[in-house]
């Protein structure tokens, strides 16, 4: 038996982009229906290093990746590293990765980043004090750690870059780093402390704070969209028992836009980056806000009840299993900063949608502003929620955009 509905905006997924997306539509007097195979606010929502990141303005490429590329993809214990089995398939979207991490459009990527990165913080505010999740945020800023004197020094002109974009920084020595932390093991270098950054606790909470909050007003199917098909009067989506009409489409499907995308007639390169993320319960944190050791490409999460440890990039696709050898590394990264750490109560693993110039796609189809897209989002899936929800309802209500999506529309790739 196939179910028959029709809705007026139908969002395709409920991470928390998609969720903020249509918490925003609500706002706005919208019918909403969300549709998604999975428990709402789970995936890369759920395991993330829960950082509300405005500083996290470089894209992943950049010269120096790129210089480095070919001994970093290779490596597999490297923070960025490939599925050998899926290179053949990534090839183009390594090849636009490699001319992304060029000098220009490296700086074009870091200001678009930046651009829609502003007041980050503030509208999570807003959002978390709408949802009652405001007690989960904390204002503590975040650390990225030099655990050298060569790297600190380095992170000098990176963060000189990072000002010019309009982030705010403080670089400290190895001194106060111990006041700060005094938790973390003494370091010969320094640290960039980021005064703006908000972290979430508990991001799981939060996001399921968020999803509760719509589905009280939207409809909910959990099933996956297999199929977009545009209409006259609207698109049509298909699903495992269920036939759905909506006048708009937002798609919002995370790592598994892709194939959605291409039957809305655009062709994206998205592919997806495997995270991981290892975790200890303990009542007492060992650090007081997020720091990320720069060397070893994760965070350290002081979270409710527990710590995580999360990050590292691998580029492998979305079917097979989780990579033993990227868990240790995680493990044997986590206790080079706290070598009494007994073996983790839990690990995880999820897909984030990674895009080659570490963009986002966000603004109509160049089919036809019937379909949306609102994905693609990386690392700052979780710091962009709020904002990319407050664009597509300006899309959606025929507003010019808050924000210049010049650099984040489809079109770019036609």
């Amino acid at each position: 038996m196939t179910e028959h509905l029709t809705t007026e905006i139908a969002v395709l997924g409920a991470g928390v982009v998609g969720l903020a997306v249509a918490e925003a539509l609500i706002a706005q007097g919208r019918e909403v229906t969300v549709l998604d195979p999975n428990t709402p606010g789970m995936g890369a929502s759920y395991g993330n290093a829960g950082t509300i990141a405005d500083y996290a303005v470089m894209p992943v490429g950049s010269p120096d990746v790129l210089k480095n590329l070919p001994s970093l993809l290779f490596d597999k214990t490297s923070p960025l590293a490939i599925r050998r089995a899926a290179l053949p398939s990534l090839m183009p979207w390594l090849a636009r990765f490699a001319w992304q991490s060029l000098p220009g459009p490296t700086a074009r990527n870091a200001a678009a980043i930046a651009g829609l990165l502003a007041d980050a913080a503030p509208l999570w505010q807003g959002l978390a004090q709408r949802i009652g999740g405001a007690t989960i945020l904390q204002h503590r800023g975040c650390l990225y750690v030099y655990e050298t004197a060569a790297a600190y020094r380095a992170a000098h002109k990176d963060m000189a870059f990072r000002r010019g974009l309009g982030v705010t920084v403080e670089l400290i020595g190895a001194g106060e780093l111990a006041d700060m932390e005094p938790g973390l093991p003494d370091v010969s270098g320094g640290a960039a402390f980021f005064p703006k950054a908000v972290f979430l606790s508990n991001p799981g909470q939060m996001v399921g704070l968020l999803a509760t909050h719509v589905l009280k007003k939207a409809n909910f199917r959990q099933v996956a969209a297999n199929k977009i098909t545009r209409q006259v009067d609207g698109v049509r989506i298909d699903a495992p028992g269920l036939r759905l009409h909506a006048r708009r489409v937002v798609i919002a499907a995370g790592a598994h836009s892709r194939e959605l995308a291409r039957q809305a007639g655009d062709h994206i390169p998205l592919d997806t980056e495997r995270g991981y993320h290892l975790e200890w319960d303990m009542a007492t944190p060992r650090l007081t806000r997020p720091a990320c050791p720069t060397s070893r490409g994760f965070y350290l999460c002081p979270m409710t009840g527990r710590l995580r440890v999360a990050g590292t990039v691998e580029l492998g696709g979305l079917t097979a299993p989780p990579s033993p050898h990227r868990l240790q590394k995680l493990l044997e990264g986590a206790r080079a900063i706290f070598p009494d750490l007994p073996e983790p109560d839990r690990d995880w693993m999820g897909f984030r949608p990674s895009m080659p110039d570490s963009v986002p796609v966000i603004g109509p189809s160049v089919q036809g502003a019937e379909v949306i897209h609102a994905y693609g989002h990386g690392h700052i899936g979780l710091t962009l929620a709020p904002i990319t929800g407050r664009l597509v309802a300006d899309l959606v209500a025929g507003r010019a955009p808050e924000r210049d999506l010049t650099a984040t529309l489809p079109r770019r790739f036609a």
